[in-house]
């Protein structure tokens, strides 16, 4: 068993789990889902679960340490009759220093893991530069999985009990359910604790309906991913491995197919998760919102990876913009700025950080640091272009709210979307930059006109395929984005109407899904982020 997407998860560990946690009295039906969490962690990255152990047993453990400090506080104010300012601010500077132990042990154990050896190798280019000899090296070495995704969560944990929005828990089994549940531990979401830790210990009971519905959205989730994502990888990879040999349309298309192909593998995968804990009455957030109906690059980030958009905006945004250092820099902005354009000066401080976070939180290369950079530009170049471009629209009679208008700002962004997932996929920022290049300087339909195409990984019948679940997705998305509950309206369905859709689905896995000598299976692409 290598992920969700095994014969073993679905046809053995699922089940025994499911059956477990049904029998279970309901006080110990969240055991049941614990110990499978970390079975599953255990099966997938043996003794690397020292590290997801370490970090339950240090946010557990700084957690009750910042809410005594939070009660002896309270006790000191209750009890004053002066001072309690004093008691405040050395409170706070305590409560901090806890704080700082934590996301610095946390954050820690992940740059060991994740960043050594990219910082090592920049580190040894820097040195060259100045004409010295030494080399920073550090030998490969395997992740614990999701160790991205479980290192924010604790992280929010802490700031949240320090914040005093959620309590510290004293059940070390729950924080540590929290940090695992194995349905999230390799893609998300990014839970917060209080959104997901009362239903994992609610020991809510199995029902139908939940366990249609969860079902459903496993197989559809499924579908996306070895139906579509897993199609296209026979075509991505090979343009993406040797670029050089492609002109600019087909480099140009293996963009535009590798952002679909991530679409559909990630949240394929999170579909997958979703289902798992709807058939256990446990409701994750959502992470995607039709996220190619955007008209915007800022809107798009709304719509794409919400979890991480989110934590970003709470835990880092909102904490920069709001610091005492960008305070003062704003209220001088205002000054020389003026009111529009001085809070941007300040807000762009947040924002940078925000998008150097995004970017290397994704990976250690260059080209996740270009991607966040990418981001930071276009998002910023929006705000201050706003204004301006609403003047001019006004100026020439343009109706901002028509649908052609719209149409154009939704395909734009799209451009924009697929140039920065391709340098999101490339071989480095080098390999990026070339294909870039290959497309303004090379570009061709020649391979589309003259059949070529069709020898790159995929023929005839592939495409047809993938144009055939796409259309199927896409009517789902859009009936999702005009506020239609798709899978509410399909449980409220006859019982013939429901399992017909759910034997459909089942019977297009199979049947359809990319198996055999010509494709390589591939595991959840952002697993590895």
């Amino acid at each position: 068993m290598t992920s969700y997407f095994s014969i073993l998860f679905f046809a053995v560990f699922l089940p025994l789990v499911v059956a477990a946690y049904g029998i279970a009295p309901r006080k110990a039906r969240w055991v049941v889902l614990l110990v499978a969490s970390y079975a599953f962690f255990w099966i997938l990255s043996g003794r690397l679960i020292v590290f997801i152990l370490a970090s339950t047993v240090s946010v557990y453990g700084l957690a009750l340490a910042l809410d005594a400090q939070i009660r002896q506080r309270d006790e000191r104010l209750a009890n004053a009759t002066s001072g309690k300012r004093a008691i405040r601010a050395n409170a706070k500077r305590r409560m901090r220093a806890i704080l700082g132990a934590g996301v610095l042990l946390n954050v820690g154990m992940l740059v060991a893991l994740k960043y050594v050896r990219f910082f090592g190798e920049a580190l040894s280019g820097l040195l060259g530069l100045f004409g010295h000899g030494f080399v920073v090296s550090v030998p490969p070495h395997d992740l614990p999985i999701g160790i991205s995704f479980y290192t924010l969560m604790a992280v929010s944990y802490l700031v949240d009990v320090y914040r005093e929005s959620v309590r510290a828990d004293r059940n070390l089994g729950r924080v540590a359910l929290y940090l695992s549940f194995f349905p999230q531990i390799m893609e998300g979401p990014i839970c917060r604790y209080n959104q997901t830790a009362e239903s994992l210990t609610a020991g809510e009971p199995l029902d139908r309906r939940s366990m249609y519905a969860g079902t459903v959205r496993i197989l559809y989730g499924f579908a996306k991913k070895v139906i579509v994502a897993d199609r296209l990888n026979a075509f991505v990879r090979p343009v993406f491995g040797g670029h050089y040999l492609f002109d600019g349309g087909v480099t140009a298309f293996a963009a535009i197919l590798y952002t679909l192909q991530l679409y559909c593998d990630f949240s394929g995968t999170m579909d997958v998760a979703l289902g798992i804990g709807q058939i256990f009455n446990i409701r994750l957030p959502k992470n995607f919102r039709q996220p190619f109906f955007s008209r915007t690059a800022s809107e798009f980030w709304k719509r794409w990876h919400i979890t991480l958009g989110t934590w970003l905006k709470d835990y880092v945004y909102y904490p920069v913009s709001l610091s005492a250092p960008c305070k003062r820099l704003t209220k001088r902005a205002r000054k020389v700025f003026g009111n529009r354009y001085g809070p941007l000066l300040a807000s762009s401080v947040a924002l940078l950080c925000v998008w150097v976070i995004n970017g290397l939180w994704h990976g250690a290369g260059s080209q996740y640091l270009f991607f966040g950079m990418y981001y930071f530009v276009l998002i910023m170049a929006g705000g201050l272009i706003e204004p301006v471009a609403a003047k001019a629209a006004l100026r020439l009679h343009v109706d901002r709210t028509s649908a052609p208008y719209r149409a154009f700002q939704t395909v734009r962004t799209l451009v924009i979307v697929f140039v920065g997932e391709m340098f999101f996929r490339a071989n480095g920022l080098s390999a990026g930059l070339a294909m870039l290049r290959r497309i303004v300087t090379d570009f061709s339909l020649g391979a589309f006109t003259s059949g070529a195409i069709f020898a790159v990984g995929l023929d005839g019948p592939d495409y047809l395929m993938v144009c055939l679940a796409l259309a199927g997705v896409l009517a789902v998305g859009i009936a999702q984005e005009r506020g239609r509950d798709v899978l509410g309206a399909l449980c409220e369905r006859g019982t013939i109407a429901r399992w017909a859709v759910a034997i459909a689905l089942f019977m297009a896995i199979v049947i359809f899904g990319a198996y055999g000598a010509s494709y390589i299976p591939i595991a959840p692409m952002y697993a590895k982020f």
